[in-house]
């Protein structure tokens, strides 16, 4: 099964439980089935991306990026390779690389919300996840950060778009 299979039955299988998310979730179906590309960069119309928002093991904070490029307190995310063959896998790929912890695992229950934002590169179709952090979890800077940071849940809207706040309250609900 290809990546862009893929990511059809993940959509097809998510269930918006948030305002505007089955609005979104066909928004998304549409694109991937006009864009065979729709899932990767080269697609100039916008492609689906993966991210997942890192749950330290207490469940009290999540790991932030500071984004070198953006320059905003984000999740681990970004574009997906050609070696994924799977979202999930694709964003649980990102966060590791991004956040430098070992044996991150997936919340179950598949993606835990969709948000499409504009980006210098074109639209992100973004599906979100949330990753739980194992014990003695050692976060180390990529490439891409500019800074890595530990934030208690009630601190994320000080320093974090409204997209990562609602990442957050859904991820909570998830948990």
């Amino acid at each position: 099964m290809s990546l862009h299979d893929d990511a059809v039955l993940v959509l097809k299988g998510y269930e918006g439980r948030y305002e505007g998310q089955d609005e979104l979730r066909e928004l998304y179906l549409r694109h991937l089935d006009a864009h065979p590309d729709g899932m990767w960069k080269a697609c100039e119309s916008g492609h689906v991306t993966a991210s997942a928002l890192v749950i330290d093991p207490e469940r009290e904070r999540v790991l932030l990026t500071l984004h070198k490029k953006l320059r905003m307190w984000l999740q681990m995310g970004g574009h997906c390779e050609p070696e994924d063959t799977a979202l999930a896998g694709a964003a649980l790929r990102e966060a590791t690389e991004e956040s430098g912890v070992a044996g991150l695992a997936l919340l179950p229950g598949g993606p835990v919300r969709l948000d499409r934002h504009l980006t210098p590169c074109a639209w992100h179709l973004d599906v979100q996840y949330a990753a739980l952090a194992p014990a003695g979890a050692v976060e180390a800077i990529s490439d891409e950060s500019l800074d890595l940071r530990w934030f208690p849940y009630d601190r994320v809207a000080d320093v974090a778009d409204e997209s990562v706040v609602r990442l957050l309250e859904a991820t909570r609900a998830r948990l």
